[in-house]
């Protein structure tokens, strides 16, 4: 392993490690039945998490810590092939080595641990709700897709400068405080959506973000043309005889 790529690869490590560990863990430290306030404390702890870590590690790796921005970054060309594998196993391992350690700490199932599922029958004022799997899908593409944008726009485009990483964390937690209750609770009947609609909104933000990075830089250009046919044309642009 070369000395410029193990320095990102452990950094991924530790803050996807710490991510797990601090938002799983107050997930199941909080539990069911709290309602709102349980929901904002889950999405704090998510969002801070990712926040602080992105400000630690950022200027090393990127501050990826989800292999969906990962895919995400590496759709809009920001990375190598090679280089976005290594990002996403040291993920993987950095959060299996969270949720180990969380079940050491806190036990498995019986803390809530490891159990995202749609939400059934769930109370909302006067009426119940149900998502479907189509629905939720949608809801964790969605949710991956604006995670992503605002992680190229910021952190990859550069367009927010030292504060991207709370713009990713900010994200996250209206995220969670919006879908949490939704697409996370139960058992793993739906593993299968939690694995695949993130990836997709990554790379439908990855698109976007390209295309309309690249029209941006074809009215740059066109405004630039414009300027200078202008000035060339203007009696200033003219030489004295």
């Amino acid at each position: 392993m070369s000395n410029r790529i193990a320095p990102k690869l452990l950094a991924e490590f530790i803050g996807t490690f710490a991510f797990v560990f601090i938002g799983a863990g107050t997930a199941a430290i909080v539990g069911e039945g709290v309602g709102l306030p349980g929901i904002v404390a889950i999405a704090l702890a998510h969002g801070l998490a990712i926040m602080a870590f992105a400000f630690a590690y950022g200027s090393v790796s990127g501050g990826h810590m989800n292999p969906a921005v990962t895919v995400g970054v590496l759709a809009a060309g920001a990375m190598g092939v090679g280089e976005a594998i290594g990002y996403i196993v040291s993920q993987l391992i950095g959060g299996i080595a969270g949720a180990l350690l969380l079940r050491t700490v806190l036990g498995g199932a019986e803390t809530g641990l490891g159990m995202p599922a749609l939400a059934h029958n769930l109370a909302l004022g006067a009426t119940s709700l149900t998502i479907t799997p189509e629905a939720g899908f949608m809801i964790e593409a969605l949710l991956a897709f604006f995670l992503v944008t605002v992680v190229l726009s910021t952190a990859v485009a550069g367009r927010a400068g030292s504060l991207a990483p709370l713009a990713i964390g900010m994200t996250l937690t209206f995220n969670i405080l919006m879908g949490g209750a939704l697409t996370a609770t139960g058992n793993f009947n739906d593993a299968w959506l939690y694995l695949t609609a993130p990836i997709v909104g990554a790379i439908i933000a990855a698109i976007l973000h390209t295309g309309l990075s690249r029209l941006a830089q074809e009215g740059t250009a066109a405004a630039e043309q414009g300027r200078a046919a202008q000035t060339t044309s203007s009696p200033q642009g003219l030489s004295k005889k």
